[in-house]
């Protein structure tokens, strides 16, 4: 079965994030300066919210990842265009958490109570909406028409894969393609969008630029592999959320796919635990068994590398720079980590 243990030589996930994010641990300070700038407003509740969300913290993956990828393309990693668009990610991020947040009615994120737990529907709904116009308001000063369409497309392609997801909430008959079609949607297309920006920011050519693009988009596909997975192993602290939220939550991932196709037997005990909201016919542990005997884990982690590895043979276009290292270094760290 295949496993993930590394092997004395390979760095484990702490050491391979210090690594790659020490290398613009400068870049990224300044985009935690700008977020915070960002979020200030002269309307307090704004304020609060907005120190309350960036207090979260979070990985900050995706505005490492442009930076990364204008430093990769020959560009600047830490000019004013670069640091206020890689924030502008981060803002997109939190906007759709917290809408995710209200729509799966989630009480914690990042281990602190979730927006919509401590304040409210209505209030998360507005900050969400807030994140999202003071993105565009930032991104619109760059006066680019061609980072504008990525983005309106983005935001576009999120909300629809938010839609799409509600119609199937429930639902066990789910297909792999339906599965991947939401995945792309909601989590990497943003991705893509941040690899594919960076390069446009150092000007790349139209080839880099669908080099870090395709590299993005196979990135975010292994990410979320890798979540789908922790979703059903990993422990609630070390997720920062609710462990086993995703069946809890009306949603089919992957490995429950494969394991509804390996064992049709278990499909009135998985409908259960969606109708009711708990692990009362099967629990979470007795599903990760079956996962664990049936090979799917393993199967769905050879995926993930499979993506990982397409999203490194992206960046063959590029020079081999400390950046592209880094980037290089990206699918494997989001396949190890543990949170």
């Amino acid at each position: 079965m295949q496993t993930f243990a590394t092997s004395k030589k390979e760095l484990l996930p702490g050491a391979a994030a210090r690594k790659i994010f020490g290398l613009i641990a400068d870049e990224m300070s300044l985009v935690e300066a700008e977020y915070e700038r960002q979020v200030r407003s002269n309307i307090q509740v704004v304020n609060y919210l907005g120190d309350y969300l960036r207090a979260s913290g979070g990985k900050r993956v995706r505005p490492a990842l442009l930076i990364l990828a204008s430093g990769a393309s020959g560009g600047s990693t830490a000019g004013k265009n670069v640091i206020s668009l890689a924030t502008v990610m981060e803002m997109l991020h939190t906007a759709t958490l917290v809408h995710d947040d209200i729509i799966d009615n989630a009480d914690l994120r990042r281990n602190r109570a979730s927006v919509n737990a401590r304040f409210g529907n209505q209030t998360a709904v507005l900050m969400g909406d807030w994140l999202y116009m003071s993105a565009f308001e930032t991104s619109l000063q760059e006066r680019s028409l061609e980072i504008l369409d990525i983005l309106t497309r983005l935001t576009r392609k999120m909300t629809e894969g938010e839609l799409i997801q509600l119609t199937m909430i429930g639902r066990l008959d789910i297909s792999e393609s339906d599965y991947f079609d939401i995945l792309k949607r909601k989590t990497a297309f943003l991705f893509s969008a941040c690899a594919e920006i960076g390069a446009i920011l150092a000007g790349a050519s139209l080839e880099r630029q669908h080099a870090l693009r395709d590299y993005g988009m196979n990135l975010g596909i292994a990410f979320q592999l890798a979540d789908d997975i922790l979703d059903l192993t990993s422990e609630a602290e070390d997720l920062g959320k609710a462990a086993g939220t995703d069946l809890l939550e009306g949603k089919i991932t992957l490995p429950l796919i494969y394991l509804l196709k390996n064992d049709p037997s278990l499909r009135p005990k998985l409908e259960d635990v969606m109708l009711t909201g708990a692990y009362n016919e099967i629990s979470r542990d007795a599903i990760r068994r079956s996962l664990d005997s049936e090979g799917i884990i393993g199967r769905i982690r050879e995926r993930a590398l499979e993506f990982a590895d397409a999203a490194r043979k992206n960046l063959d276009v590029f020079p081999e720079t400390e950046y592209r290292v880094a980037l290089e270094g990206i699918p494997k760290y989001v396949i190890d980590r543990n949170s």
